[in-house]
């Protein structure tokens, strides 16, 4: 084959690529008519985060190494919860969140495991070493924390109902989160873990921003309370907002 064919066919190839991820039938991941499009862009790694991956090591305690090791949990469950449930409620903004976001989040704590030889399988008592072939062979939906998997369990059952569910699981998914960093973050704090704290602040902030998406999903679904609607324990008009 010359030169010039194979030149044509990467350039085919690479023009209905771009076709089929524009494509707005509900099973691509673009579609201009939905609200969350102008609501959400991708999130990149922020330059603090980088920075304290690679600054020097800090005295971790015993319980800010679980708590590293459950919050990577609790990120890889946002990211997995929102997939799995797009796949039955296809709501754009589940993806988005997912493919732009979370994964990323889920990147960042990993890179903290990875610095300190983590082994985040292991909760509590989280342990040496760092172990990539453990924690992948757990797959899509299955965690090693008993409370994340559980929780696991109860969303995807509730979001796959109906598409209000399904984002009123983004809210219940949110909320917990801040609750556990909240906590976490005053762990980094006290230790004077500076690095873990960089992390553990872009991981919040997110959080901030997809809690308001998800509120504001239900809100242009006629929900007037947005996630207020769940009760007291969702309701968080104090989060910032951009």
């Amino acid at each position: 084959m010359n030169t010039n064919r194979v030149k044509q066919i990467v350039l085919l190839s690479s023009l209905f690529m771009i076709i089929g991820c524009n494509d707005s039938n509900g099973n691509g991941k673009s579609n201009s008519g939905d609200y969350s499009q102008s609501n959400y862009q991708t999130e990149s790694m922020p330059s603090t985060v980088s920075t304290a991956i690679s600054s020097n090591k800090s005295e971790l305690t015993q319980d800010l190494k679980d708590s590293i090791t459950y919050m990577y949990n609790e990120e890889k469950l946002a990211k997995e919860i929102y997939l799995n449930v797009y796949k039955k409620q296809p709501l754009q903004q589940l993806y988005n969140i997912a493919s732009k976001s979370e994964i990323k989040h889920e990147e960042a704590v990993n890179d903290l495991a990875v610095k300190y030889d983590l082994n985040i399988t292991l909760y509590p008592d989280t342990d040496i070493p760092y172990d990539k072939k453990s924690l992948d062979s757990y797959g899509n939906g299955r965690y090693p924390v008993v409370a994340v998997q559980e929780l696991y369990d109860m969303l995807y059952d509730k979001g796959i109902q109906s598409k209000k569910d399904a984002l009123e699981v983004g809210c219940m998914v949110e909320v917990t989160d801040i609750n556990d960093l909240d906590k976490y973050i005053d762990q980094a704090t006290t230790s004077n873990a500076s690095d873990v704290l960089d992390v553990f602040n872009f991981l919040r902030n997110g959080s901030y921003k997809h809690y308001w998406a998800f509120d504001k999903g239900l809100k242009n679904m006629g929900i007037s309370d947005g996630c207020c609607s769940l009760g007291t324990k969702y309701c968080h008009n104090e989060y910032p907002q951009n």
